[in-house]
Formats: structure tokens, C-alpha cells, sequence
């Protein structure tokens, strides 16, 4: 119906500029493809590496005929001092190289404002990733209306809102508690769990988000990978904030619903489908713990031998995604010289390097997921009813961790205290270890029998719901993807 009425009247052309990170880059596909189911003709923005890497989950809508096309700009790696083939943050030697990585993102300006230049009509929207800043020269170059993407919640958004506003973190030493002011719900967080954003001491990352900032502000409008009734107070005030140009259109992930799609959403798994499938058969129900530390994971060998070793002492099955960057080597040699897989070959699956999230999550066998709270994690984490261990590490994830455990009641925290909030921009600093007797107790109340955990396992299991409804025909979602369209309709004709 959409398809018909757009051709109809004329098809709108969205121009979509994902982030070089498989967290930002992944939803944005899902945004592509979402537009496109919407009737719009979407135009992605993309490198060499990347569209073999993220391209191949949107090969069976583009095969179905949804108007979706990929506009290829080479990287030049040299130029910048990047090892070649490097095009994402995951990609990188070190994080230390990521500064290299978002210079040579910008220089995509020229040959996207030359294929702009092109065509004829001009494309009627620009959606950018909030991370990159030359889409906003561009928009303005060409008079197009530029939506931000934004990989955060409204909860979030929230936070920092209102810590702009009050100043309230300044006030206080990097350890000491305070409160978040003027939030429907008592949030304290230690200012050494803020993101980098509220550390001046950060510069260049201080810098940057200040002009972020100034970039969102002349932003047409902002869409966000979250549904409404999952955190209806916030974005009902970021609604506000925002003037009433703030979308939640998620949970993205839900998109996809064939099987072949969950496997492919994201990269090239490191593990065969079948095999993962077998092995959670093999498994009662609600009996498995699922732990995954993100895609830029970079935790120290010493920290993950504590998370190896609370999964082997909780008793349970679990599949953990063994992931440390350039020490990956490291833990490995620790897993293969102290037996580890050998002791627990009965009851353990180990992935090595991506793994097929939301295909694993929505398995009846996982009972729980232990989580570094990204964002895109706690959605499929929601989206699936799975109750959450919380492992927050920097950036927005010590907010997420307060979402899930205090607002909505889903999780339960593993006690981590401080962020590394210098982690992207080569900084040095390292959090406090995270034993395995505190870990081994969250997964333990997670995963137990008792009140608590069943009333978890019920609220998870209801937020799910509302995430399926809030993308189907007449859900908020759903709904709020068409209003953001005719938004953009109204403002060329």
C-alpha cells in the first residue's frame, strides 16, 4: 500500500550515511530497509569493505524488489595512516587509530556532494549518523533536510539533557553518587560512569561532542532505535526537547524476521547456523546464558578469564563470544593452557569473533543475557524477553545499565563502577576488575527460580510484546515512520 501510494505521488529519495562501526552501521541498514518498505528509494553511502561486510543483510530485500541502491566511495587508507582494508572502529590494530578513521569518513564529502550534484531531482532527505559532521555542510549546501540518526535512547537522551542544563555533575569528586535532576525516576550515577562528553579533562573527545552538539541542533529532526511504550515518560519529554521532531521507529532488529536474515544481520558469522541451532535444542528451555561484550569489545585477558570463570562456576549452560581485540590471543592462550574448554565442553558453546545475536537470543533455550549494554544489545535483549546480567563499560552503556535495571526491572548489575570513557580515543585508563564471585551472583539471580527472577522473566517477556507490536501495521512505531515520511513530503512540495 505504501509502495502504490509513493509511486504515485511522486517517489521521495532518502540519501542514508552510516557510521563506520558495526553499532551504528548495522541499524542504519535497518533504517534503509525500513524506509524502503515505507515506498521511499534509499541510496546508502558506503566503502568497499563495508558493503561486503554490512550489504549482504538487505540481498534478499533489494531481490524482492524494495528500492534500495549502494553509493560505493573508495577509502584511501594511506592517506590517513590506516593499515588497509581497516574501514570500521572494530576493524582497527587499536582504538587509538579511530581519530584516523573519522578524518578519512570525512573525506566521502566530495564524492557524495558530486553525485548529489548529478541528479536531478536532488534527493529529498539526508539521513546521517550523529558521530559524522560533513552531512551537515552538505545538507545546507543543497538546502536538503538532514535527520540525525542517533544509536541512543530517549532515556539517554535524556540524561544528558538534563546534565547540560544543571551542570550537576560538577560539582561533585569522580567517585561520589548524585542524582540526575528533574528525571520522572531517582537516577545516581558517579560522575567517572558519565560519558566522555562530561569530562573536559578528555579534550579532543570533549571537543568533539560539543560539535556534535551544534550539528544536532540544525538537524531537521532526530530518529531513534527505541519504541515508545518502552520508555514512555522519556520520550514523551524528548518529543518535547526536540519539538516534536524526535521518531522512535524501533526496535530496528525486529526488521528482519526470516531466519537467513538474523544470521546475516551485522557480518559474516563465525559460527555455523546449524551448529549454534543443534547445540540450543540440545538445551532445556530458559536453561542457557548468553554472554557477548559488544563488537568493539576490548576488555583486558585478565578480566575475561573473571567472566570465564563465573560461567563455569554458575553450573549453567552458556555460550560466550570470546572477543578481546588484538589480545584475543591472550585469553585463548589461557582457555587452551588451564582446560578451560575442555571442563566445560558439556555445557559450553564458544564463538569466536561475530556471532549471530538476534538468531541466538530469540532461542527459548536462553534464559538470560550478559550484556555490556550497548544499546542495540538491551533492544535485542528486550525484543527477545530475555532478562539481563549488566555489564556497562563506557560511553551511554552506565545509563542503559540504569534503564534496565531500576526503570524497567529487567536486569540485574554485575557492580561495575567506573567507564573507560577514553577507550575510543586511545586513552589508557582501565576500570577496576570485576571479579567472578560478583559476576557469578548476577548471573546466579538472573537465572534463579525465585520471585524475583520470575517477576523479571514476566516483565521481559511483556516488553516483548509491545517491541512486536510497536513495528507492525498500526503500531507507534510503525505509525511514527509514516508521520516522519509525509513530514519530509510536506517540506518539498
Amino acid at each position: 500500500m505504501a509502495l502504490e501510494y509513493s509511486k504515485e505521488h511522486g517517489q521521495l529519495h532518502f540519501l542514508v550515511i552510516p557510521l563506520g562501526s558495526p553499532g551504528h552501521y548495522i541499524p542504519t541498514m535497518d533504517i534503509a530497509k525500513l524506509l524502503a518498505q515505507h515506498g521511499v528509494r534509499v541510496t546508502i553511502v558506503t566503502t568497499p569493505v563495508s558493503v561486503v561486510r554490512f550489504g549482504s543483510i538487505l540481498d534478499q530485500a533489494i531481490k524482492s524488489g524494495l528500492p534500495i541502491c549502494f553509493l560505493e566511495l573508495p577509502l584511501q587508507y594511506t592517506d590517513f595512516g590506516l593499515p588497509e582494508g581497516c574501514e570500521t572502529i572494530d576493524a582497527l590494530p587499536s582504538f587509538g587509530m579511530t581519530k584516523a578513521l573519522m578524518v578519512a569518513y570525512n573525506s566521502l564529502q566530495q564524492g557524495v556532494e558530486q553525485y548529489i550534484e548529478k541528479l536531478n531531482p536532488r534527493p529529498n532527505c539526508i539521513v546521517s549518523d550523529t558521530f559524522l559532521l560533513w552531512p551537515r555542510e552538505t545538507a545546507k549546501k543543497f538546502q536538503i533536510p538532514r535527520i540525525i540518526f542517533d544509536g541512543m535512547s530517549c532515556f539517554t537522551q535524556m540524561c544528558n539533557h538534563v546534565l547540560y542544563l544543571s551542570k550537576a555533575h560538577e560539582s561533585v569528586g569522580e567517585s561520589d553518587l548524585f542524582v540526575l535532576p528533574g528525571l520522572p525516576d531517582r537516577i545516581e550515577l558517579k560522575r567517572s560512569q558519565l560519558p566522555f562528553a562530561f569530562n573536559p579533562g578528555l579534550k579532543d573527545m570533549y571537543d568533539f561532542q560539543q560539535n556534535i552538539r551544534a550539528s544536532e541542533s540544525e538537524a531537521y529532526g532526530v530518529v531513534i532505535n527505541s519504541f515508545e511504550e518502552l520508555e514512555k515518560e522519556y520520550a514523551d519529554r524528548y518529543q518535547r526537547v526536540k519539538g516534536d521532531r524526535a521518531w522512535c521507529i524501533g526496535p530496528l532488529s525486529l526488521c528482519h524476521k526470516d531466519e537467513s536474515e538474523k544470521v546475516q544481520r551485522g557480518n559474516k558469522s563465525s559460527i555455523n547456523k546449524i551448529e549454534c541451532l543443534e547445540w540450543l535444542d540440545s538445551q532445556a528451555n530458559g536453561s542457557v546464558i548468553y554472554a557477548c561484550l559488544g563488537s568493539i569489545s576490548r576488555v583486558e585477558p585478565t578480566q575475561l578469564i573473571e567472566l570465564a570463570l563465573a560461567l563455569e562456576s554458575s553450573k549453567k549452560p552458556f555460550i560466550w563470544v570470546v572477543r578481546a581485540g588484538h589480545m584475543t590471543e591472550n585469553i585463548e592462550k589461557w582457555i587452551d593452557e588451564e582446560g578451560f574448554q575442555e571442563r566445560t565442553k558439556e555445557r559450553a558453546l564458544l564463538i569466536r569473533g561475530w556471532a549471530p545475536q538476534i538468531l541466538l537470543l530469540s532461542h527459548p533455550a536462553i534464559g538470560g543475557f550478559l550484556t555490556h549494554c550497548g544499546w542495540n544489545s538491551i533492544l535485542e535483549g528486550v525484543s527477545a524477553g530475555v532478562p539481563m546480567v549488566t555489564w556497562p563499560q563506557f560511553q551511554d552503556q552506565f545509563y542503559n545499565e540504569k534503564l534496565v535495571v531500576q526503570v524497567l526491572r529487567i536486569g540485574v548489575s554485575v557492580g561495575a563502577q567506573i567507564g573507560v570513557n577514553g577507550a575510543l580515543f586511545g586513552d589508557e585508563e582501565k576500570p577496576g576488575v570485576v571479579k567472578h564471585e560478583q559476576l557469578r551472583r548476577a548471573i546466579e539471580m538472573v537465572m534463579g527460580d525465585g520471585k524475583e527472577g520470575e517477576d523479571r522473566r514476566k516483565r521481559a517477556k511483556e516488553l516483548s510484546m509491545m517491541a512486536n507490536k510497536a513495528i507492525e501495521v498500526g503500531g507507534s512505531s510503525h505509525e511514527n515512520m509514516t508521520r516522519l515520511i509525509e513530514d519530509i513530503r510536506n517540506q518539498v512540495n
